[in-house]
């Protein structure tokens, strides 16, 4: 009787270790932040940190589970869906989860406040999404030269 193929533990950390070790650097950099005064260079610069790291976080997961049709670096959706709105959420849905998250960091952004110590990170987060929805988009049309995809 074949024994089924479970991944090892050690396998399943394999697996995922691009998404922990950012996961792990990610906890350090808010672990620096939350320790640090806003109001000098290096705890504006932790606060950028958070944002930058959270948003490749946000980027290597996403990738791994969403679609965006006519992308190169997307995964390709399933091929047997067959209603069209559904098509459209699953071949787009990296663009929509980016949308509808950016959109809820920007309310929360809104409504934090200007001179708190969450509001600059909570600010640059906004920027992260609007680069990494901006980079999805944008990477569906163009090319660059001498790349892996040209």
């Amino acid at each position: 009787m074949p024994r089924s193929r479970r991944a090892s533990p050690a396998g399943s950390l394999h697996q995922h270790s691009l998404s922990l070790v950012v996961a792990a650097i990610l906890l350090l950099w808010f672990a620096l932040y939350r320790v640090s005064d806003p109001a000098t260079h290096l705890g504006a610069f932790y606060g950028n940190a958070v944002a930058d790291w959270l948003g490749m976080l946000v980027f290597i997961v996403a990738t791994k589970y969403f679609f965006e049709i006519g992308s190169r670096e997307s995964r390709r959706p399933p091929p047997r869906v067959h209603q069209r709105v559904a098509r459209f959420l699953v071949t787009h849905s990296l663009t929509l989860v980016l949308l509808l998250t950016g959109l809820i960091w920007a309310a929360v952004y809104a409504r934090s406040d200007v001179e708190g110590k969450s509001g600059e990170v909570i600010g640059n987060i906004v920027s992260e999404w609007t680069q990494i929805l901006g980079l999805v988009i944008i990477t569906k049309y163009a090319r660059e030269a001498k790349s892996k995809e040209d």
